[in-house]
């Protein structure tokens, strides 16, 4: 299937938004009318000049780089607002949102204009022609003016968008450019202009003292001249305009592992009729996902509402799974959390999107005989409670201990996101066997080097009293009290990890007893002698 682009173009941009905003930008109140010029000025060079025009104001002659007292000369009664770029890239960014709607992939292409990849999506709306319409008037719903077009590069889809005639809507040919195999693109593009090839305004003007206007006029002419005079780069956007080279576009969301949507003439606007619609969804994507031997990771889920607003929303999974129920119930746990005004459905949604970003090998499991394994069970339940608070809280949120390859006893375990679930892969498998051979090799050591299961926070200074300076302690006190070592067990040696780079001292661990039967877990920082002449003692654990 060949690959074909999707370029859009709005190039009324500002203007449309201040418009779509309902307020007038001038000291009467009220919506702007149809007919009234407007432009967008912005402080260039110590004066105000026009940074955008709509079509009344272009009809009357005012256009960008303008000064604005130019401008209200020309037309006195213009309405003036100011150039708000941010706001302009927030409205493209969530015009590129919407464009998803056709299509998984579509990216930002410059402050104006978006690009999708449609290759494969075209026939769900009766061709081409059908997509370029349909995407043309939404917009216009919308209150955006635009102008699309399709080719067989990006490249040549943004020309088109931006200097065809096909590409504007009521001109009444079709916005849809032949391959460049076809002999009907050739003529199409040689009467493009230079400034279709997206090259610098210095390089089109030198072109144009050049005689060369047209991209027929640089097809005409041998290349090496044309490279030598102009650069490398004129002739990189000629092969990319017919179709020679091929740049990849950068989607805005990654391209999903598995998609399932559905489409529906009213839009879903009530709690109980969206889970609904996700049941039959949730089936369909794990089904695709049983057909890989694949489990989901991430699921994201986006909501297109009638007005041209998207949601989204997205899980994450501590293990992978394809079960459609385990899944909706997420998106319950999900809905319920944000609610109704969280989700926002407005006028309601006519599309809803389901898509796996992340997925992992899931093999089928045999089933014991006697039943399930209590451990697997008790696993799965761990499982299923992470991915539940995680829907509600945030997958950051809920947090499990993993172990961590250190010396240093506070460092030896992270919290990391209990979605990412355990190491997976010949990895974890070689972990495993190395702690399973660690653990015979020391199992008479174990009973010696017992840690309390939590550690204080930062280890808490003691005073002690001991019989020699490098021995243990005879007694100490911690939190203004004194504790009389009934019995002490070690030392475990702690050497400092010299490469980290850090002036760290080596550390002795003792188990001590009070009198009381209080069990303690002590250190002494710095070797005496060798590292310090005054080691200090430490308090970094209770037993229970």
């Amino acid at each position: 299937m060949p690959t074909r682009y999707l370029s859009v173009f709005l190039p009324l941009l500002p203007t449309d938004r201040i418009r779509r905003g309902g307020r007038r930008p001038s000291s009467t109140s009220g919506r702007p009318g149809p007919d009234e010029p407007l432009v967008t000025v912005a402080k260039v060079r110590g004066a105000q000049r026009v940074t955008a025009a709509d079509a009344a104001a272009a009809a009357r002659g005012l256009r960008p780089g303008l000064a604005l007292a130019d401008a209200r000369a020309l037309c006195p009664a213009v309405l003036v607002a100011e150039a708000d770029p941010e706001a302009d890239a927030a409205l493209m960014g969530a015009v590129v949102d919407w464009c998803r709607r056709f299509t998984p992939l579509a990216a930002p292409d410059g402050e104006d204009g978006a690009v999708l990849d449609i290759g494969g999506a075209s026939h769900l709306f009766g061709g081409e022609a059908g997509l370029v319409e349909a995407l043309v008037s939404g917009l216009r719903r919308q209150g955006l003016a635009a102008r699309a077009a399709v080719a067989s590069t990006p490249e040549a889809a943004w020309a088109l968008a931006r200097f065809g005639a096909a590409s504007v809507a009521g001109f009444g040919t079709e916005p849809v450019a032949p391959t460049p195999l076809e002999p009907g693109f050739a003529p199409l593009a040689a009467a493009l202009p230079v400034a279709a090839l997206r090259l610098d305004p210095e390089t089109v003007a030198g072109l144009a003292r050049a005689g060369l206007v047209r991209v027929g006029d640089l097809l005409a002419r041998p290349r090496g001249p044309v490279a030598a005079r102009f650069g490398a780069e004129v002739l990189a956007r000629l092969d990319g305009l017919m179709g020679l080279a091929k740049a990849p576009i950068g989607p805005r969301f990654e391209a999903p592992r598995c998609v399932a949507e559905r489409r529906f003439a009213g839009g879903l606007a009530e709690m109980e009729q969206i889970e609904a619609a996700l049941l039959p969804l949730c089936r369909h994507l794990c089904a695709a996902l049983a057909r890989q031997g694949q489990g989901a990771r991430r699921v994201a889920a986006s909501f297109f509402r009638v007005d041209g607003a998207v949601k989204h929303l997205a899980l994450g999974t501590s293990r992978p799974t394809r079960e459609p129920e385990a899944l909706l119930a997420l998106f319950r746990e999900k809905l319920a959390a944000i609610g109704e005004d969280g989700l926002d459905t407005g006028y309601g949604f006519d599309l809803i999107r389901l898509a796996v970003t992340e997925a992992e090998r899931l093999d089928a499991r045999q089933e014991d005989l006697a039943g399930d394994d209590p451990a697997r069970s008790r696993d799965a339940a761990m499982a299923d409670l992470a991915d539940r608070l995680g829907a509600r809280l945030g997958l950051r949120r809920v947090l499990r201990l993993a172990p961590h390859d250190t010396h240093v006893p506070e460092c030896a375990v992270v919290a990391l996101p209990a979605a990412r679930g355990a190491p997976r892969g010949p990895a974890a498998g070689k972990a495993a066997q190395d702690a399973a051979r660690d653990a015979a090799r020391d199992g008479a050591r174990d009973e010696a080097l017992c840690r309390p299961i939590r550690l204080f926070e930062r280890p808490e200074r003691i005073d002690t009293i001991a019989s020699v300076p490098d021995g243990p302690p005879l007694r100490f006190r911690w939190r203004r009290v004194l504790h009389e070592v009934a019995a002490i067990e070690g030392p475990e040696r702690i050497a400092p990890e010299w490469w980290t780079g850090a002036a760290e001292l080596t550390r002795d661990y003792f188990r001590a007893e009070d009198r009381d039967g209080r069990r303690f877990w002590l250190y002494r920082e710095g070797l005496f002698g060798r590292e310090t002449d005054e080691p200090r003692w430490y308090l970094h654990g209770l037993f229970g």
